[in-house]
């Protein structure tokens, strides 16, 4: 939970939802009109009232608690610190691919040499960083935006570009549900967004399908990387002999 004025405004947009209006939740709190806009518009409240709040609303302070942090703006990249911290530990940097990927703990150590409890530290340490919110029952919620990305110059991109970018490349992309594709060409300023916005949507259709799979038996599924590019570039060697 962030902050009061967080939960205040989740407060009143309990109030809105219910229809419930500040005469009503006085009376139901035992208290006049004004007190409760006053109690509200500046937030000062003890536990004990917002607890009874929640009563008036038929509401679980844990839900409440939930939307509140449902409501925090998320993340469409982390600090210099923050990669940091996620690259500094090979088991870390794993946690941290398969929890975008949204994959439970229990695939997670199904699938790769980390014990349940190296798995619980890992999720609690992304929990600390920023990335989850962890949850009862090791379940957790991302905190990042689908948008997100690793800082272009970032720790997380550099780590790739020196330790996987090589052995991707090096496959044939020949196989089944495989390909490359390298075109180039000159066109407007203003088209170039249109392509990256496009190239965005393939991006979310691959992460949507990849979680709409997670329901059909492993024996069905295979794991694929997707990498989409575009950027204003020349192949070194054909620039140095441009007139």
């Amino acid at each position: 939970m962030s902050s009061t004025a967080d939960l205040v405004a989740a407060l009143k947009k309990e109030l809105k939802s219910a229809q419930m209006t500040y005469a009503d939740l006085a009376q139901a709190l035992g208290m006049a009109e004004s007190s409760v806009k006053r109690m509200l518009a500046k937030g000062d409240m003890p536990l004990s009232r917002v607890d009874a709040i929640c009563h008036a609303l038929a509401l679980d302070f844990s839900d409440l608690a939930r939307r509140v942090a449902e409501s925090q703006p998320l993340l469409k990249e982390l600090s210099q610190e923050q990669e940091r911290a996620v690259v500094g530990d090979k088991k870390l940097l794993l946690m941290a691919i398969c929890v975008l990927s949204q994959w439970t703990l229990e695939q997670i150590t199904t699938d790769y040499r980390l014990t349940e409890a190296e798995g619980v530290k890992y999720l609690a340490q992304l929990d600390r960083i920023g990335i989850i919110a962890l949850r009862p029952l090791n379940r957790y919620r991302l905190k990042l935006a689908k948008t997100f990305r690793w800082r272009p110059h970032g720790p997380v991109m550099n780590y790739f570009r020196e330790h996987a970018l090589l052995d991707y490349f090096a496959g044939g992309f020949d196989g089944p549900g495989e390909g490359v594709l390298l075109v180039h060409g000159s066109i407007s300023h203003g088209r170039a967004p249109a392509f990256m916005e496009r190239m965005q949507r393939v991006a979310q259709d691959f992460a949507q399908q990849h979680l709409a799979d997670q329901k059909l038996p492993e024996q069905d599924r295979e794991g694929h990387t997707l990498l989409l590019a575009m950027r204003r570039w020349e192949f070194a060697a054909f620039a140095g002999m441009r007139r």
